[in-house]
């Protein structure tokens, strides 16, 4: 069944056949002056010039966003690792306070309590970095409320040493060293269910996670990042080659040297930023360079001159015909 307005069995409208259309429309485009094709693919080159300052100004603006946020998070993850050593300072003074017997007179010692003071301080501190939401916060809390829990429990046992005797020491310290309680089908230990060592483990390794998330969003995403900044790049050089055959076949001459600048000047921007933004997103105790008011001014310098150079590649070959523009 065919039809004026479809295709079928390789047949278009008015009883076309594909090879037909084909070959109409490259009939079509060799006739086509010279001019009118230089300006079309001139009009191709700026707009991938202005599409690459475009999409650098989102990139930079969108990645320096993630790698702040990640720059974040990694310190929160540092302050939770200081915070599992300060913890386990904590644990060593109360065990040594109660080895000495005489804890109704000594107490927990000051160890302890600047240890303790310390990993509340360093939790609180990566509350500002938290990159899993809701469930980060409320296991922050978790880990607090058993930082507070253990702090009680060895006050209780310094106040009752005389009438409980090691028993309550021994509860804090379980409260500070307990292990993961296991699934019972796989066997794996279940987070969040062992003492504050562990949970400080557990929450430190939560935040890890969500650290490679935000490494690897799309922002930061190699394949993304050089689709968006290099592919105008290769549109350009796709427009820039065709200008070159045309100039050839049509005018006898080379293709502009300014073009080919404009064309390197276009790729280097996005390459450079493609690599910046990667290096920045894996090193995140390093500066962010491509986001820095000095490169992005540098970067649309370079883009502003890439398309004054285009421009002006295109002018004498132009201005060798007056006919109207078509």
């Amino acid at each position: 069944m065919t039809g004026t307005g479809g295709v079928s069995g390789g047949v278009l409208r008015d009883g076309w056949s594909l090879r037909d259309f084909v070959s109409r429309r490259r009939d079509r485009l060799r006739g086509t002056h010279p001019t009118t094709v230089l300006r079309r693919l001139r009009a191709g080159v700026l707009a991938m010039v202005l599409a690459t300052a475009l999409l650098y100004l989102l990139v930079s603006a969108q990645a320096g966003r993630q790698i702040t946020a990640a720059k974040r998070t990694d310190a929160a993850v540092r302050n939770l690792g200081d915070a599992r050593e300060e913890a386990a300072r904590a644990t060593t003074a109360l065990r040594n306070a109660a080895g000495t017997g005489e804890v109704a007179l000594i107490g927990t010692g000051t160890e302890f309590a600047n240890a303790t003071a310390r990993v509340n301080s360093l939790v609180t501190s990566a509350t500002e970095g938290n990159a899993d939401g809701q469930q980060g916060l409320i296991q922050i809390q978790f880990v607090q409320g058993q930082l507070t829990t253990s702090v009680q429990l060895a006050d209780t046992a310094v106040r009752d040493y005389d009438r409980s005797g090691p028993a309550g020491l021994n509860a804090a310290l379980q409260a500070l060293t307990a292990p993961r309680e296991q699934d019972r089908v796989t066997k794996r230990p279940i987070p969040y269910t062992g003492g504050l060592l562990n949970s400080l483990a557990d929450l430190q390794q939560q935040q890890r996670d969500a650290l490679g998330r935000q490494q690897n969003s799309n922002w930061l995403d190699p394949a993304h990042v050089w689709a968006l900044l290099v592919g105008p790049a290769f549109v350009m050089l796709l427009c820039v080659l065709a200008t070159a055959d045309v100039v050839a076949r049509s005018f006898r001459r080379y293709v502009s040297p300014r073009l080919l600048l404009a064309l390197l000047a276009t790729a280097a921007v996005g390459v450079t930023t493609s690599v910046l933004c990667r290096y920045a997103a894996g090193c995140l105790t390093g500066h962010t360079p491509f986001a820095a008011p000095w490169t992005t001014a540098l970067a649309l310098a370079l883009l502003a001159a890439a398309g004054v150079l285009a421009w002006l590649a295109y002018r004498p070959r132009l201005a060798e015909y007056r006919f109207p523009r078509s």
